[in-house]
């Protein structure tokens, strides 16, 4: 379910043009297309998050892929990072299917929101630092209209840094120094949030067996454990 609120940001936010890189590449590639995909309509815009509106866990990764939400215009749909991900938040109760096709194939989330710290497909999935901080002030407007949430799940360093750049700006009580990034890694926040990271669930992880589909799945059923501890 997404709020009013949430709805108008989304809208907004698929007008964003502050990268001409990004706005350049994400274009290119809804027009070139990938061959299996010809037939398809590509979203090529920046991508919103997506979720409950209720959410008390927020999954933070890196970006679309150019051939994933970039297509599809929903947050880890249509690519094989986001069939990990929706099974895992499938089997940990934050989803009601394992599949992500498309915008219409029926997925709703739980108490989970997943977003990202960048909203367009960037070449060879590398923002630079400018356009991490340029994106930086969309999801911080998500998070305040996310008023329940009290756990993250960042997916990879870039994700796991754009957000502690963002909640360090923001006045949050971070313990320093910053603990360095790696899988498994949990960080308890001054205001009683709560932060875990994992491997982002991309190829060049789960191919080579650096994630593999049970370690992801025990970092969520982590995430799953620490939002049912919270109170009601």
């Amino acid at each position: 379910m997404t709020s009013v609120a949430l709805e108008i940001h989304a809208a907004a936010l698929t007008k964003c043009r502050r990268c001409p890189r990004l706005v350049v590449w994400r274009e290119n590639v809804a027009v070139e297309k990938r061959a299996s995909f010809r037939s398809q309509d590509y979203w090529g815009q920046p991508v919103s998050g997506f979720g409950d509106s209720a959410a008390r866990l927020v999954v933070v990764g890196l970006a679309p892929a150019a051939h994933g939400a970039n297509r599809t215009g929903r947050m880890f749909t249509g690519d094989r990072s986001g069939d990990w991900l929706y099974r895992a938040l499938y089997r940990a109760g934050f989803a009601n299917q394992p599949d992500a096709i498309d915008r219409y194939d029926g997925l709703e989330l739980t108490d989970a929101w997943v977003t990202s710290a960048v909203r367009c497909a960037p070449p060879a999935n590398k923002p630079t630092p400018e356009e991490r901080d340029n994106c930086s002030s969309w999801l911080s407007a998500e998070l305040d209209m996310l008023g329940s949430h009290r756990v993250f799940l960042c997916l990879g360093a870039f994700g796991f840094h754009a957000l502690w750049r963002l909640l360090d700006r923001s006045g949050v009580d971070l313990p320093h120094p910053r603990p360095r990034f790696t899988h498994g890694v949990e960080v308890a926040f001054g205001d009683g949030r709560q932060l875990l990271c994992s491997f982002h669930p991309s190829q060049q992880n789960t191919f080579t067996g650096r994630l593999t589909e049970s370690m992801f799945d025990a970092i969520v059923k982590r995430a799953r454990l620490l939002v049912d501890q919270l109170p009601h």
